[in-house]
């Protein structure tokens, strides 16, 4: 039987997306569309995980009358799921965008978790490992939660042979790396804060992989948006993807479709740099789509070979 990809999203949240025909301060902006969801990072990966064929479960938390709305926007979605109910809300996060691409994202902290509560994601977890190939630790931790949980995690996914991609930000980043996952993937704000300092050319930038990478990961993705990504990777050295310019609709997403992509490919025994291109192909294929909407692997093959990638030579 061949393994499953496993998500886990500790702090999911119910998505309100509002669409607006510009964003202006201090005049009128028009709605025109308002839409929930079910969100958060691993969710977003399992989605494109799933539109890729790939067989995955997510493992999430969910409590009280968001939790419920969330769940039920949840059942629409094809993949595997572990609830691990929780006496709390989970958190509403509101998202507004525009026409030209720009959005402003407000989102709530999350719920606290009790102790019985975190050990029962670690266990929910734990429990899956073993039918596992992949376990990816996407998004933030709720206020209170153990900022080594990831770590821990990490620790135990190696114990059962299982490959692992941390997103998150902050200490449980810093923590995490510490475990030796296999992939980081920090954006250029997550890499900032990691590193107290600004990464605003293209030589900070590679420095910084490199910097990120002695901290204990086997390979860095550092994702740029628009521009792709920079990694530092441990068989091909340090490598740079870039996107065909496209007209960006909505980056909503983008960064989970990448990390979903990269994890798809390596899982299919595909090279570094390979799923590298395909991470930046089905980051930018879901930019072209409104809202919330995850490219499909037809949209991503569309944008695959337009991708370019070149071995950086320091």
């Amino acid at each position: 039987m061949s393994k499953s990809i496993l998500t886990l999203t500790v702090n999911p949240a119910l998505d309100r997306i509002v669409t607006v025909d510009r964003i202006v301060f201090e005049d009128r902006a028009y709605i025109e569309s308002t839409t929930e969801a079910a969100g958060g990072r691993g969710i977003n990966a399992s989605r494109v995980l799933t539109n890729f064929g790939a067989v995955n479960t997510a493992v999430t938390t969910s409590g009280k009358e968001v939790g419920r709305k969330f769940e039920e926007q949840l059942r629409q979605d094809g993949f595997g799921k572990e609830i691990v109910r929780i006496r709390s809300n989970i958190r509403t996060n509101l998202t507004i965008s525009d026409r030209q691409g720009l959005s402003i994202k407000l989102n709530e902290l999350g719920p606290t978790l009790t102790k019985y509560e975190q050990n029962r994601v670690m266990k929910a977890v734990e429990a899956l490992l073993p039918v596992s190939s992949w376990l990816m630790l996407c998004g933030s931790l709720p206020p209170g939660v153990d900022e080594h949980i990831y770590t821990k995690l990490i620790q135990l996914a190696e114990k059962h042979g299982v490959e692992t991609l941390l997103d998150t930000d902050g200490d449980p980043l810093l923590y995490g790396l510490e475990a030796k996952p296999t992939i980081v993937k920090p954006n250029q704000s997550e890499a900032e804060r990691l590193l107290n300092t600004a990464l605003i050319t293209r030589s900070q930038i590679i420095d910084a992989v490199r910097r990120i990478k002695a901290m204990g990961p086997k390979s860095v993705v550092l994702s740029l948006g628009s521009r792709g990504l920079i990694a530092a990777t441990s068989s091909e050295g340090v490598l740079e993807v870039t996107p065909p310019p496209i007209e960006a609709v909505s980056p909503i997403g983008a960064g989970d479709a990448m990390s979903a992509a990269i994890v798809w490919a390596l899982d299919k025994g595909e090279s570094f740099s390979e799923a590298l291109r395909w991470g930046v192909a089905a980051g930018t294929a879901s930019t072209k789509l409104p809202g919330i909407t995850l490219a499909s692997l037809d949209q991503t093959k569309e944008v695959y070979p337009l991708t370019q990638i070149t071995r950086v030579v320091v």
